[in-house]
């Protein structure tokens, strides 16, 4: 007899729910004849849709092309939670851990990318489901209250409205009984639909001037006659310069591949709710909420009040990204059975959708940038989570580095360094698989996981993306 989590999967759709939409845009004609042009992006993701829209909002007489693999927001920005931080690193502790002494100017700048982001969704009129309810922490079981609270000082240091929960005020705003405390920052921060966020951005790109072509690849680039010539697979692009927004798609420059990982990150989402459901439930001010589990757990409500709930990691050999594996029902089991147990108002409640795919990780978790052909191309990525907003920021200093434009933010270190190298295949097929069992199954079992883990974190490489 299958358990209740097997039962809950046995009608799910294994396919993004945000992409799941009638309103889906159709999709650009692809590239069949050369063309020239003074910039090329590869990658209509979040950080491509950011660039050609800045791009352009800087110098609406630029030529900016977007050439795509598949269609806008088909990769990680049509699949991720979507809950907004101004955090550019990656976290208030992951900063902290990378760039200590930065954090000052980080946490400013951060800030500020947060109101502009809002300000050009505003300006635009970009309909994306978008709510400012602010994020919470919450901490399962009494040792995850250190985490919280370390974070707090943290929060209140670099100026965020951030407040400390008791058990009793977490339960106030969700009904679970693992969580202990929590954090609430409830400025600048929220959820929203990534899909439709993506599809606005690419509808204001056009309306700005800049040509896309969809089903498209890079297949190919070199340096001629001063300019990168990018080969696709019916057409060549002359440009001026390129930026690769590809992040964890990497096959193609194996530089790339050797310092990112394309760990996989599941995701569930329930049927909508009944007015019942939601009244048990709570959670009332709809806020995006990270766990403090060492297998990190977030979840969020939608428009239409369904539950999202992801964070069990996977890692394919070679970065395969797209295993069959991850479109049957096996590997959400155990994250239907966590969302049960988090949230047991809800046993039994049905899955809609559920679906993987590849988030980039690096031991740095956050943006970092590579350069090809004399500094005419540029890799822009590394996002393993906090990317919808942080793509943004990304963008715009990426562009500075491509047209050797003199900004500040080019001084930090994040902008002029890397992350550590990333062993090769099959040593990291083998680490990827001992470190992700020993996530699974440490807060439960302990022995040797918690020191093979710490071992890990030792060597650069963070757990919590």
């Amino acid at each position: 007899m299958p358990n209740n989590a097997e039962q809950a999967l046995q009608q799910t759709r294994f396919f993004p729910y945000w992409l799941d939409n009638p309103d889906r845009p159709a999709a650009e004609p692809a590239l069949t004849s050369d063309l020239d042009t003074d910039l090329l992006i590869v990658g209509s993701g979040f950080t491509g849709l950011w660039t050609a829209i800045q791009a352009k909002e800087q110098n609406s007489q630029r030529q900016v092309v977007v050439i795509e693999a598949n269609t806008a927001a088909i990769g990680a920005s049509g699949r991720p939670g979507a809950i907004l931080s101004t955090s550019l690193m990656h976290g208030m502790e992951n900063s902290n851990r990378l760039f200590a002494s930065e954090m000052e100017e980080l946490e400013r700048l951060g800030k500020e990318n947060m109101d502009q982001f809002r300000e050009t969704i505003e300006k635009y009129n970009i309909d994306c489901d978008i709510e400012w309810s602010g994020e919470l922490t919450v901490a399962v079981g009494k040792h995850g209250i250190q985490d919280i609270e370390t974070e707090h000082e943290l929060y209140v240091k670099f100026g965020h409205d951030a407040h400390l929960l008791s058990q009793q005020q977490v339960k106030a705003e969700i009904n679970s009984p693992l969580f202990a405390g929590g954090l609430w920052s409830k400025q600048r921060s929220g959820t929203v639909h990534p899909a439709k966020l993506a599809w606005g951005l690419k509808r204001v790109a056009q309306q700005l001037g800049v040509t896309f072509y969809e089903h498209t690849p890079m297949q190919h680039s070199k340096l001629k006659a001063g300019k990168v010539v990018v080969q696709t697979p019916k057409a060549n692009i002359r440009a001026n310069k390129v930026i690769l927004a590809t992040n964890a798609f990497t096959k193609h420059k194996k530089k790339i591949a050797s310092r990112v990982a394309a760990i996989r990150d599941r995701i569930v989402v329930t049927e909508p709710l009944s007015d019942a459901q939601l009244q048990a439930l709570g959670w009332r001010n709809r806020q995006g909420i990270y766990d403090t589990r060492t297998q990190l757990n977030y979840m969020r409500l939608t428009a239409d009040n369904r539950v999202l709930f992801g964070g069990r990691l996977g890692y394919f050999f070679n970065n395969n990204t797209d295993p069959q594996y991850d479109k049957t029902a096996e590997p959400y089991v155990r994250l239907v059975q966590a969302l049960y147990r988090t949230l047991p108002v809800l046993q039994g409640i049905k899955i809609s959708h559920a679906w993987s795919g590849p988030i980039a990780l690096t031991t740095r978790m956050a943006v970092h940038y590579q350069h090809y052909h004399g500094g005419k191309m540029l890799f822009a990525g590394g996002y393993s989570g906090f990317g919808v907003t942080a793509s943004r920021f990304a963008a715009r200093v990426a562009l500075a580095i491509v047209d050797d434009v003199d900004i500040p933010e080019r001084q930090l270190e994040f902008a002029k360094t890397l992350p550590s190298w990333l062993p090769p295949e099959p040593f990291r097929w083998i680490g990827a698989k001992i470190t992700m069992y020993a996530l699974d199954t440490c807060d439960e079992k302990g022995g040797w996981r918690i020191p093979w883990l710490n071992m890990v974190e030792a060597m650069g490489f963070p757990l919590k993306p």
